[in-house]
């Protein structure tokens, strides 16, 4: 099956999504600085998951140029992975409306987790379809997904870890966060050989 209606469906879930997320944001009555101190919260939360959503649409869009076609199992592990994603403005706006308290922390991070399981397994079942000397193989194989792997193992300790310590909870997702904003150049070396 031709990739282009997955891709053009799934740039159009994210686009809803970050609308979702910015239209949840509510306008201050009045006009100084100061009106913005009871949101602080809410705006963090916010430009957090703005960047985890726009990080996904990054890698996705990545991902899908090193493939020609999909699969029955490609458009569902796809689903899967915007199912998660569209979990986000939810648990987003839970955590920031709370003032980052312990069980919507909790929560944003299982989300979070199994956003990165659903990716995983797309990317896998990518690979599945068009082979161990793909593109999108060749690039994943080149560091042993070490991002990946990592973003696993930050997400799944800061569930836990948001009961004893949000702060830091919060920081292991900023630092998977910062990781992935990094450029990944490994899909771009393969598609420029």
């Amino acid at each position: 099956m031709d990739k282009g209606r997955l891709e053009a469906f799934s740039d159009g879930v994210i686009a809803i999504i970050i609308t979702i997320m910015v239209l949840e944001l509510k306008v201050p009555h009045g006009a100084s600085w100061a009106e913005l101190v009871p949101l602080r919260s809410v705006l963090l939360s916010y430009v957090l998951s703005f960047v985890f959503v726009g990080i996904n649409w990054n890698n996705h869009h990545h991902t899908f140029k090193t493939v020609e076609r999909v699969s029955a199992r490609v458009l569902w592990a796809n689903l899967h992975l915007l199912f998660w994603l569209s979990l986000i403005p939810f648990v987003s706006g839970w955590m920031g409306e709370n003032d980052f308290a312990t069980l919507p922390v909790a929560l944003y991070g299982g989300v979070l987790l199994m956003n990165a399981v659903s990716y995983f397994v797309l990317t896998r079942t990518l690979i599945s379809v068009h082979g161990p000397k793909s593109k999108l193989a060749s690039a994943i194989r080149s560091d042993g997904d070490l991002k990946g792997r990592a973003s696993l193992v930050f997400y799944g300790a800061a569930i836990p870890l948001a009961f004893w310590n949000v702060g830091l909870a919060l920081a292991l997702s900023v630092v998977v966060a910062v990781i992935w904003f990094i450029p990944d150049r490994r899909i771009e070396n393969v598609l420029t050989e």
